[in-house]
């Protein structure tokens, strides 16, 4: 069972929104947005949004849930992460989504996890970043997201189980374009992302 249908972030069918970071977004203050900046309480810009055309072609095919419980049961965060305490894939995160991609023999990463009780439309669009950032991330290689284009087509119940999908595109020097999609119970896609991830 699924929750309820929401567009991307009201940009409609046909479209997607997309963010840049300009600064990495401060955590526990409140941030405003400003026609399409994103600011921080002092007024630094934190963010850029714009609307874009959907690119539902460019969906990961998905995997059924014990697939993906298998992948992530070797997931290389539990032994070296940037950033344990991601709200996303940080093992040191009890309260995050605990999504922990681990690599598929195709080089794709795969992660199941359950939808908590306050999920929305930014519980989907966290459930699409780091399985395409773990896609490219490897032992003594961080690289941070630098930008992220999403649609949202539909928002999973509490206590769903879903499935998140990573892959790799391409890696021009610093910067690795990858791709994200959200399975919920059923299969059903959730939603998309395509990435741009910076190695730092």
């Amino acid at each position: 069972m699924t929750g309820e249908v929401v567009g991307s972030g009201g940009a409609g069918p046909d479209a997607a929104v997309e963010v840049t970071l300009r600064r990495p977004p401060p955590l526990g203050v409140p941030l405003r947005l400003d026609g399409t900046a994103v600011r921080d309480p002092e007024g630094t810009l934190v963010a850029e949004l714009r609307r874009v055309p959907a690119f539902p072609a460019e969906a990961v095919p998905p995997v059924d849930a014990a697939t993906a419980g298998a992948a992530a049961a070797n997931y290389p965060g539990f032994v070296e992460h940037p950033f344990p305490t991601c709200y996303v894939c940080g093992p040191e995160r009890p309260d995050g989504l605990r999504i922990f991609p681990g690599r598929l023999p195709d080089g794709r990463t795969a992660a199941p996890f359950v939808v908590p009780a306050d999920a929305g439309p930014a519980t989907v669009w966290a459930a699409l970043d780091c399985p395409g950032g773990w896609a490219v991330l490897a032992p003594g290689r961080p690289y941070v997201l630098g930008r992220m284009a999403a649609v949202v087509e539909r928002v999973p119940a509490p206590g769903d189980e879903c499935v998140a999908i990573g892959a790799a595109v391409e890696a021009q020097g610093r910067k690795a374009l990858v791709r994200s999609t959200v399975y919920g119970p059923a299969g059903e896609r959730l939603g998309y992302a395509r990435a741009t991830w910076i190695a730092v």
